[in-house]
């Protein structure tokens, strides 16, 4: 059943029925990426899947990711209805989470950050500066393949043509102007020195092989943030809760029940 949140600017799905559980999508991806999952989650929570502005049915915000942290910070008041809160972001939607819990930090009970960080090494502030110049000058079909590369590792999407067939098309309808705005943005982030202000529990989760927000950024998430652990999925890229679903389940199952039970 879809909702509109925060002034109807946040269009949502929600299922299930128990703790309030958002889900935050990334960035070449859409709210789909997590059909594989909710199913399973919506057994034991009450499990909200926003567009991000400028997403789908969503209205887009002018300004940084602070702004879009904001705005999605309204509908998660909202929509938790002063219900317990997780907040689970995957890549941008991780940035987007780990943003909104800096700028409003007791909006939530807990945090899951899967294949995010805290800011870029250099290459990978210029692979976004590359990305958002190449979709200005030649559109999104100019940097398809690239997104896609991001997301899965070749051999996944080898062995699996209509699963990749989808994500083309889904990426392909997303606004340009949107992960023009989003590149720029993730291109110039740095919430190191932030970390400290994030006092619930955080788990990091990060595919083994991904590309986008290599392992090493989540380490030092990790490291920076005061009550955090660390989970590395085997075999997993940037999208790990669509490429191993029942891994992801698996890793992210005893972090909610534990927390939930110590909240």
């Amino acid at each position: 059943m879809d909702r509109l949140f925060a002034n109807d600017t946040i269009n949502a799905a929600q299922s299930g029925q128990g703790p309030a559980l958002f889900l935050f999508h990334s960035l070449l991806s859409d709210r789909a990426s997590f059909d594989a999952i909710v199913p399973d989650l919506s057994r034991r929570y009450r499990t909200i899947v926003p567009q991000l502005p400028g997403f789908g049915n969503s209205v887009a915000v002018h300004g940084g990711l602070a702004e879009v942290a904001d705005r999605m910070a309204e509908a998660v008041t909202e929509a938790a209805d002063g219900d317990d809160i997780t907040v689970l972001g995957n890549g941008y939607g991780g940035f987007v989470a780990l943003q909104m819990a800096i700028r409003h930090p007791v909006i939530a009970s807990r945090l899951i950050l899967a294949d995010c960080g805290a800011a870029f090494s250099e290459s990978g502030r210029q692979a976004f500066r590359n990305m958002g110049a190449a979709s200005r000058e030649k559109g999104l079909q100019a940097i398809t393949e690239v997104a896609m590369r991001r997301l899965f590792a070749p051999e996944f999407q080898a062995q699996n043509p209509d699963l990749m067939r989808d994500r083309r098309e889904a990426f392909l309808k997303t606004d340009p102007r949107v992960i023009e705005a989003a590149c720029d943005a993730l291109a110039g982030l740095d919430l190191r020195p932030q970390l400290s202000q994030v006092k619930i529990p955080v788990l990091v989760l990060v595919g083994e092989h991904d590309e986008a927000t290599p392992p090493p950024m989540s380490r030092e998430l990790a490291a920076g943030l005061p009550d955090a652990r660390l989970k590395i999925i085997p075999g997993c890229a940037h999208v790990p809760q669509l490429q191993a679903p029942r891994l992801f389940l698996d890793a992210i199952g005893d972090f909610i029940a534990e927390t939930a039970a110590a909240g």
